[in-house]
């Protein structure tokens, strides 16, 4: 009898346990609960942070979250309206602002992030497909290039950059608006929807790449052709100026040369002048000079009698004979002398 009454006062407290715990929850800050008997809600959403009261057994409690929450969306390929193939990869930022209504539209999370894919995707899509590629990649509208002069002027011969008419930012707000009211309808609230990449289709990257590089060179060429134009001009002012330069120098060396020569005539000309035992002796030391240049010690000359090397050679050695007490020797004509 008595291990009885101990099994029902231990079923008794198991109870009473049992009661107290099914009936006593608590919510968190960052939580929200929603109340469901047999699996339909029942009363309003449960925001306040603490412990609260629930029917035990009958009333379940579904805990939904009230912070700020992320959705990160595949990488999809979509077309722009110049009809480029690109990769698009967008996140966003959203959060639960109607409880009951999202509980009863989605019930958790993942039914709530499937189905902003869902919108997001569609809307971002129908953007993409309205802009150029220009319009989606460059933020700001009216931005003027950072280069300018004649680099802007090729560059935009050559498929420099477009005006821009919208910008990046704005085509995520008009996604961000396109899909807050669809989000709203099933208690979503969307904050904020960003582009996190955008890149070419890899089919078509590499010739897009190589349509820049053909871009450059071409720029490129003609910055090479204008260089090599300039410096022939360069090259050929430097010839033409040389020649000038050396005509010039030349003509003054010729007139230095002609005073020069003008005035040592003069010199001479006054000595001459002057002294005509002076101009005889100038005569005689030239005359020297030049057969000294002329003559050597192996050298044959045949004389008329009337040259005025005969007559030199004759009056030197008549005086050098003369001088030694004997009689001048005769030398015959057209015979060479003696050494």
């Amino acid at each position: 009898m008595k291990n009885i009454l101990v099994v029902l006062v231990a079923l008794a407290v198991l109870l009473v346990l049992l009661v107290a715990t099914g009936t006593i929850y608590s919510i968190p800050m960052w939580e929200q609960v929603i109340i469901t008997q047999f699996g339909k809600p029942i009363g309003k959403p449960v925001t306040e942070a603490g412990l609260h009261l629930k029917a035990p057994f009958i009333h379940r409690v579904n805990r939904l979250e009230k912070r700020v929450l992320a959705w990160d969306g595949s990488t999809t390929e979509m077309p722009t309206r110049d009809k480029l193939y690109i990769l698009v990869d967008t996140f966003a930022r959203w959060r639960i602002a109607d409880p009951l209504t999202y509980f009863t539209a989605l019930t958790d999370e993942r039914s709530a992030k499937s189905r902003i894919d869902d919108i997001l995707g569609s809307a971002t899509r129908e953007q993409v497909a309205k802009h150029d590629l220009i319009e989606i990649i460059r933020t700001t509208k009216g931005r003027d290039p950072e280069y300018s002069g004649e680099i802007g002027e090729l560059l935009g011969e050559s498929g420099g950059f477009d005006p821009i008419n919208v910008g990046r930012s704005a085509i995520e707000k008009k996604i961000r608006d396109n899909a807050r009211g669809e989000l709203a309808a099933i208690g979503i609230e969307l904050l904020d929807v960003r582009f996190k990449r955008i890149n070419y289709n890899p089919a078509v990257e590499r010739g897009i790449f190589e349509r820049m590089i053909s871009e450059r060179q071409q720029i490129a060429e003609r910055f090479r052709s204008e260089g090599q134009g300039e410096a022939a001009r360069i090259l050929g002012n430097k010839d033409r100026d040389l020649r000038r330069i050396e005509s010039e120098a030349y003509k003054q060396v010729q007139e230095i040369l002609g005073e020069a020569e003008a005035e040592s005539t003069a010199i001479y000309a006054n000595a001459y002048a002057k002294n005509a035992a002076a101009r005889e002796f100038y005569r005689f030391t030239k005359t020297l000079e030049a057969y000294d240049d002329i003559l050597d010690r192996d050298s044959t000359v045949i004389l008329s009698t009337d040259s005025e090397l005969f007559e030199l050679l004759k009056g030197g050695r008549n005086q050098t004979r003369g001088s030694a007490g004997s009689q001048p020797a005769e030398v015959s004509p057209d015979l060479p002398p003696d050494d």
